[in-house]
């Protein structure tokens, strides 16, 4: 993971003014996704939910998580082994708090999502615990 870390500095393709941002999300909803703000764990509306669907960035819509990639993980917030193919995420060193984190961005918002954890044993296909705010998500259920 740490070989991979997008470093994209581009532009993002859906962009607002502050002041759109902050009527188009709710206080702690603008907190995290355009402050890299932090859910308390076990608190948000997705981390124990098993419905099939599609997770996108609550900011923009865009597609970032399917419901096949999450898995339990224990620790208060969502948690996926991938994002969906493509470039639906951007990954950047995150050095704040004193220590050395990757932060997981939406590629089109760059509203800030979460954090991506590697090397915990948990038993997925990648070995990655990408765990994300339930704040920055919405779910949108799989169609019958």
């Amino acid at each position: 993971m740490s070989e991979t870390v997008n470093t994209n500095t581009s532009q993002p393709d859906f962009t607002l003014d502050d002041a759109e941002w902050r009527r188009r999300l709710t206080p702690d909803e603008y907190r995290v996704l355009r402050k890299a703000g932090t859910e308390r764990p076990f608190t948000g509306e997705y981390n124990e939910t098993k419905t099939e669907g599609v997770y996108r960035c609550r900011g923009c819509g865009a597609e970032l998580f399917r419901s096949d990639g999450k898995f339990e993980s224990d620790c208060g917030w969502p948690s996926f082994y991938s994002p969906l193919a493509g470039d639906s995420i951007i990954e950047r060193v995150d050095d704040s708090l004193g220590m050395r984190r990757v932060e997981v961005l939406c590629a089109t918002c760059h509203g800030h999502l979460g954090h991506v954890f590697e090397g915990e044993g948990y038993p997925t296909p990648t070995d990655l615990r990408y765990c994300i705010n339930s704040l920055s998500l919405t779910l949108e259920p799989k169609k019958d």
